[in-house]
């Protein structure tokens, strides 16, 4: 982790890795295992109940306790604890590869303010190569002065003033490692892009209908989710039921606010 200065000697970067958790007992070691190579970690944990907390304790000194209170915001109060001006943020379910390791560690920082760095999806212990997922690449490394969150309640990501570039290398993302996971996630990340789209968008009986057949033929058929097999039809279902439950709720939020209007 370098750049050269103007005086063209070669200056050395410190780097901070920060993390958000949440009863992650199940992903935390192999996580920070991955990234111990770091000047600094830092966890902010939302109250787990769980030993993550007792287990990350044996990777690093610095962890914060913090209410939940979203990802945008829980990912904004870890970055203000980072104490060097480089960042990498990764989640728990995220690994950071030995090439990936390698390729930071001889970065020339100079060039660019942050780097979008590619992600190898894994689903049901399956590498994912359609369905769009071979396309996921997400802003992670940065300096700190130039980064800020953005405010949406789903994909909430860093935002980079400046010019960007991307690594070559992957994080190993362990997205889904069960069905029962994957619902999980589907509930909540539903409810959270019904209450993101509820002053942008309608929905109605034939919105819910639509929208979910047409995500299924996307992920399935123009992303070539079939080419996974079971996997890939799994994932396109899921991204159907998905969208299905986005404009379910999102009609429930309009006819709740109707109702309360009318009362």
């Amino acid at each position: 982790m370098w750049f050269l200065s103007a005086a063209g000697e070669i200056v050395t970067e410190k780097i901070s890795v920060i993390l958000i958790v949440g009863n992650e007992e199940k992903n935390i070691v192999d996580c920070l295992e991955s990234i111990k190579w770091a000047d600094e970690i830092i966890v902010v944990d939302s109250q787990s109940s769980d030993s993550t907390v007792e287990l990350a304790h044996k990777y690093t000194g610095k962890i914060f306790v913090k209410e939940w209170q979203g990802f945008a915001e829980q990912k904004a109060y870890s970055l203000s604890l980072a104490a060097n001006e480089w960042v990498l943020s990764i989640d728990a379910d995220e690994r950071v590869s030995s090439a990936l390791k390698t390729e930071i560690m001889n970065l020339n920082f100079g060039e660019c303010n942050g780097y979008k760095i590619p992600r190898e999806n894994y689903f049901l212990g399956k590498r994912i190569t359609t369905c769009g997922w071979d396309k996921d690449r997400q802003m992670r490394l940065f300096r700190k002065s130039k980064t800020r969150l953005s405010d949406n309640l789903v994909h909430e990501g860093f935002l980079v003033e400046g010019k960007t570039g991307s690594l070559k290398n992957h994080l190993i993302h362990y997205t889904h490692t069960s069905i029962e996971s994957t619902l999980k996630k589907i509930n909540t990340y539903s409810s959270l892009q019904a209450e993101e789209y509820v002053k942008k968008k309608k929905s109605s009986a034939s919105a819910i209908i639509l929208h979910s057949i047409a995500a299924f033929l996307r992920s399935f058929i123009s992303l070539k989710g079939y080419k996974d097999g079971v996997h890939g039809l799994m994932i396109s279902m899921f991204n159907s039921v998905t969208t299905m439950l986005v404009y379910m709720k999102l009609w429930e939020l309009q006819n709740l606010r109707i109702k309360t209007k009318t009362n």
